[in-house]
């Protein structure tokens, strides 16, 4: 990876140096290196003449983008009333005895952290999550179990 001066100032070249420009750039970060982390933010600032505080707070903003490290798997329930309606409570409990960790944390091997976000946009389909960019609806507790599972051994077959 290029020293963070180096590489913010690609993105700024490929997306332009204005403050409307942040959030691309800001996507493109976690994209490449699933984390915003400070030095990177404090060299955005330089290159595109904003403050820190308003890329820090652009970053922690959106619930898409991390400033701390996560697992290799971020799982993402939707929060809102219309999936909680549904069932989310209890999917939320499945993955948290599955996981044994609660909302915000990380398991120790480092595969998988556990949030809750505002709407996922398949309210229709409630309860749902995100795993990183795949969408899992009209969850279950049994449904989270095999999906999970799905996970863990996909990471065994890799190991």
């Amino acid at each position: 990876m290029l020293p963070s001066k180096d590489y913010v100032k690609k993105l700024a070249d490929r997306y332009g140096r204005k403050e409307e420009n942040l959030l691309p750039i800001l996507e493109s970060v976690y994209e490449d290196q699933h984390l915003i982390a400070d030095d990177v933010m404090i060299e955005i600032a330089r290159e595109l003449d904003i403050s820190a505080a308003r890329v820090y707070g652009t970053a922690t903003f959106y619930s898409f983008l991390e400033t701390k490290k996560c697992g290799k798997y971020v799982i993402r329930v939707c929060k809102t009333i219309t999936c909680m309606m549904h069932g989310k409570n209890q999917v939320l409990e499945a993955l948290q005895n599955l996981l044994k960790i609660k909302v915000g944390e990380t398991t120790p091997d480092g595969l998988f952290t556990l949030k809750e976000t505002n709407c996922l946009g398949q309210c229709h389909k409630g309860p749902a999550m995100l795993i990183n960019d795949v969408p899992y609806t009209e969850l279950t507790p049994g449904k989270v179990r095999d999906i999970i599972n799905e996970y863990r051994l996909q990471e065994q077959a890799s190991a």
